[in-house]
């Protein structure tokens, strides 16, 4: 058995998939979550039969199919798959020898196992994850694009957060860093946020964020609804809101991010929902004086 996972974020139990794999003989099963059909044309979508083999595997159609028992819904493609090894080594190697694809997953790959009715769809809603509650279970976001990926960070610093990292039952394993725990001084506070270890906020307000490992705030700047990668450095009176700075990213004394947009567009991409994003490394300082 082999398993793929795509760019998403989740929390399923893998196991119970493989295990539905095994039991329908399939040579690939991919993970299909019910998704209202007004917003399914934006994914890969899963055409299945009561049985769930997949008949056809469509590419953000115009008018996504409903799934065998609700048609108001449709089975969109989570990115995750499951295959037996002998099978995807012979479609690997017929698809490198083919000069006509794309070499794609969801375009040549897939498809090429449902032209042979060998591939079948596993049902999210089915997959239990112990400790799971009604508000978090089944929970999974593509972050294909920074509002996507942004949202999917937001959605940790709810008070009853959807993406749920306590889940004692179903812990997430991370990376392990060798580094001390957050540090509040001189004032700093943080409300309805996560703070990585070895974060220091000096004096500094920092509202509905993210703060990754190794990020130091200092005196009298606020960071707001924001995203910091690991390493990320905000001077004196700096300003940040509505952004995602990315590791190691120094902004300088009086900064600001997020505030003039016509400002940040000359400089850094913005997206179509308004947050800024500042690549790896960048320092962001004014004029020389």
């Amino acid at each position: 058995i082999v398993v793929f996972g795509a760019d998403h974020v989740y929390r399923m139990d893998p196991s119970q998939m493989v295990a539905a794999h095994i039991r329908s003989g399939a040579d690939v099963t991919v993970a299909g979550i019910r998704v209202p059909r007004s917003e399914a044309f934006a994914f890969g979508c899963i055409d299945a039969d009561a049985s769930g083999r997949i008949t056809r595997f469509l590419e953000k159609p115009k008018d996504p199919p409903g799934t065998p028992d609700d048609p108001d819904v449709t089975f969109a493609s989570m990115g995750n798959y499951v295959f037996t090894t002998d099978a995807l080594v012979q479609a690997l190697r017929a698809d490198a020898a083919d000069s006509d694809s794309d070499h794609d997953m969801g375009g040549d790959i897939i498809p090429a196992f449902v032209a042979k009715d060998t591939a079948y769809v596993y049902d999210f809603k089915d997959n239990d994850v112990p400790g799971a509650t009604e508000r978090d279970k089944g929970y999974w976001r593509d972050v294909g694009t920074l509002d996507a990926f942004y949202d999917a960070h937001m959605d940790l610093v709810s008070v009853h957060p959807v993406f749920n990292l306590y889940n004692r039952r179903w812990p997430i394993r991370g990376e392990s860093l060798n580094l001390p725990p957050a540090k509040f001084v001189e004032g700093g506070h943080a409300e309805n946020s996560v703070v990585g270890a070895g974060c220091i906020i000096s004096g500094a307000t920092v509202t509905r964020s993210v703060l990754s490992s190794d990020v130091f705030i200092e005196a009298g700047a606020v960071v707001e609804d924001s995203v910091l990668m690991p390493g990320v450095r905000v001077g004196k009176g700096a300003v940040v809101r509505r952004a995602i700075l990315d590791k190691n990213v120094v902004i300088a004394d009086g900064q600001q991010i997020g505030v003039d947009h016509d400002a940040d567009r000359a400089q850094y991409s913005v997206s179509s929902g308004g947050v800024v994003a500042v690549g790896k490394g960048v320092t962001i300082a004014g004029p020389v004086t």
